[in-house]
């Protein structure tokens, strides 16, 4: 059996620590007037904490799973649902063509910056032309992690590195009511990136990578490449169970396999190629068909120009949106193409010697 190794996990938080940290929430002065209804709260939630109430609802797995009678999360398996009704309407020839167009800055107008994103006007700009070739579009405005109340994205909890099983489809670590983890997106956008035909990435740079809203799904949708659909044959989140089955020979599923992509990456100083090519490196590992060279974009915008003007540089760069407009257009015939058969046939469908 393969040693599971322990010992980095943090000692369990005090009562006072856990106090300290649940009412951090309540600090408006607005709320002393409940302090003793808070007070009833925090000891519930304490009791959930301490006794680890993950999931406070459950169902029997049922049919079709390893272990029919393991009980999984319901709020999990509502997830799965809206996957799989996803993947249908995704395969039905009948149904409209579907583009993702996710924005991955971190700014809006709703929040501190004051201002909108030069990310959402080329996403905009993407949006307009697969309106046009009658394509629906589906924005994913990421920036909303900064302005919407409760809107949240938590982080990969890297399961996969304890062992590939170990991590479900959809991710089953959230929400997870004991460590008060809910509200997760994520829960929403795998479904969204499941009914999508293509996906348009349109992303600054910051720091020479990708933002962190941006970041933060990425990493969440590991679960989309090689994720186990089944969380029963693993007990939940049972690390050696999880190692047994990895190491019997596991297939490393592509969930989202199979739809194309366009990227448009921006920046003001340094670092476009660099985050344009991470970007496209992790769309080409998942199984998507990039879209060809005019969809993969990457250009500065006001190059070591003032902050305070890189709308005005946006205006006055009309290649730059012309360039934008190529991404999408470049997308929507893909997406034909690909609906029709066309773009498949020209994949090799070569076994991979390397699994993972």
């Amino acid at each position: 059996m393969i040693e599971i190794r322990k010992g980095q996990a943090a000692a369990p938080l005090t009562r006072a620590e856990f106090s300290a940290r649940f009412r951090a929430s309540f600090i408006d002065p607005a709320f002393r007037a409940e302090d003793a209804s808070i007070a009833r709260l925090e000891e519930i939630a304490w009791q959930a904490h301490s006794e680890y109430r993950k999931s406070p609802f459950t169902q029997k797995a049922g049919p079709g799973y390893a272990d029919p009678d393991y009980d999984v999360s319901s709020e999990w398996v509502a997830t799965k649902q809206r996957i799989d009704a996803a993947q249908l309407r995704w395969a039905d020839p009948a149904s409209p063509s579907r583009v993702l167009l996710v924005c991955g800055s971190a700014r809006n107008d709703g929040a501190c910056p004051g201002e909108m994103s030069k990310t959402f006007r080329l996403l905009e700009i993407a949006r307009e032309i697969l309106e046009q070739a009658d394509i629906q579009p589906d924005v994913l405005d990421l920036s909303l992690l900064i302005s919407e109340y409760g809107r949240k994205i938590h982080p990969c909890k890297g399961c996969v590195s304890t062992a590939m099983p170990l991590c479900n489809w959809p991710c089953s670590c959230y929400p997870n009511h004991a460590l008060g983890q809910t509200n997760d997106w994520m829960a929403e956008i795998y479904a969204r990136w499941t009914a999508a035909h293509a996906v348009i990435i349109v992303s600054p740079v910051y720091w020479y990578q990708s933002p962190s809203p941006l970041k933060l799904m990425i990493d969440r949708l590991v679960c989309a490449d090689g994720g186990n659909p089944d969380p029963t044959s693993t007990s939940g989140k049972n690390p050696a169970k999880a190692k047994a089955l990895e190491m019997a020979g596991w297939d490393y599923p592509q969930h989202l396999a199979g739809r194309a992509y366009g990227l448009i990456v921006h920046g003001d100083v340094a670092g476009v190629e660099g985050s344009r090519r991470a970007l496209s490196d992790w769309l080409d590992w998942m199984g998507f068909i990039d879209a060809g060279v005019q969809a993969r974009l990457d250009r500065y915008i006001g190059y070591y120009e003032p902050y305070a003007t890189s709308h005005d540089s946006l205006d006055r760069d009309e290649p730059v949106q012309e360039e934008a407009r190529n991404v999408a257009r470049a997308v929507a015939k893909a997406v034909v193409e690909l609906r029709a058969g066309r773009l498949q046939a020209v994949q090799p469908n070569l076994s991979r010697p390397r699994a993972k």
